[in-house]
C-alpha cells in the first residue's frame, strides 16, 4: 500500500512545482511586456465625462425670449420698469447724493469705491465713478440687474435719487430733487438776509 501511495504523492508534488514555475514565467513575461497607447483616439468613446464637463468653456446660450406682460393695466413707470428687466444691454445712470451735506471730492470717490466693491461681491457687474461732490455715475453691464442696483443704492444713507435715462427713483415720500434744491436756496437766501439786516443795524449804531 505504501509503495502505491509514494509514486502518486511524488507525481502530485512534481505537478505542483511545474504549475508554480509555469505561472511565474507568465507573470515575468507580463511584467516585461509594455503597454502602448495609440495617438489615434478618434474612434475612442469616453463615457465617464459628466454633462458639466462637456459644457465647460462653452459660451452661455442666449436665454429664450420672454414675452412682455400685459401693459394695458400698467402705468408708464411700471411699463418702463418691466422693460428694464428684459434689457441685457449695459445701462448708464447717475446717483444724486443728499444735498446740504458738506463733503469733499475724495469722500465721493470713497463712496463710489465702497458701492462698487459691495455690489461686485454680490455678483453684479457695475462700476461707480465720482462726478462731483454731489453726483456719482454708474455703468451696469447687464441691464436686467438694474432693479437690484436701484434698490441697493436707495438703501444707502448717502444717496437721495437714482436717475436712469428719463426716469428718477427716490424713497417713498421724498420730494423731487428740484424741490429740495429750491428749499435749500430759499433757506440760504433767508439766512443771508438775516445776516445782512444784522450787519446794517450794527452800522447804524
Amino acid at each position: 500500500m505504501e509503495k502505491i501511495l509514494r509514486p502518486s504523492l511524488l507525481c502530485c508534488i512534481v505537478f505542483l512545482l511545474i504549475s508554480n514555475f509555469h505561472g511565474s514565467v507568465h507573470l515575468a513575461e507580463a511584467g516585461k511586456r509594455r503597454i502602448e497607447i495609440t495617438d489615434d483616439l478618434d474612434d475612442v468613446e469616453d463615457n465617464e465625462e459628466d454633462e458639466s464637463w462637456k459644457t465647460w468653456g462653452n459660451k452661455a446660450s442666449t436665454p429664450d425670449f420672454d414675452p412682455p406682460p400685459d401693459f394695458s393695466n400698467m402705468g408708464f413707470d411700471q411699463i418702463q420698469e418691466e422693460m428694464a428687466k428684459r434689457t441685457f444691454a449695459p445701462v448708464v445712470g447717475f446717483v444724486k447724493l443728499r444735498l446740504g451735506v458738506k463733503r469733499t471730492k475724495d469722500m465721493v470717490v470713497d463712496i463710489a469705491m465702497k458701492w462698487t466693491k459691495v455690489l461686485r461681491t454680490g455678483g453684479l457687474g457695475v462700476r461707480f465713478m465720482a462726478v462731483d461732490r454731489s453726483t456719482v455715475m454708474f455703468n451696469l453691464q447687464n441691464g436686467k440687474e438694474v432693479t437690484e442696483l436701484r434698490e441697493f443704492v436707495l438703501s444707502q444713507e448717502e444717496a437721495y435719487e437714482v436717475k436712469i435715462g428719463k426716469q428718477e427713483f427716490r424713497r417713498p415720500g421724498d420730494p423731487p430733487l428740484d424741490d429740495v434744491v429750491d428749499k435749500l436756496r430759499a433757506n440760504k437766501q433767508s439766512k443771508d438776509d438775516k445776516d445782512g439786516d444784522g450787519n446794517s443795524n450794527k452800522d447804524e449804531l
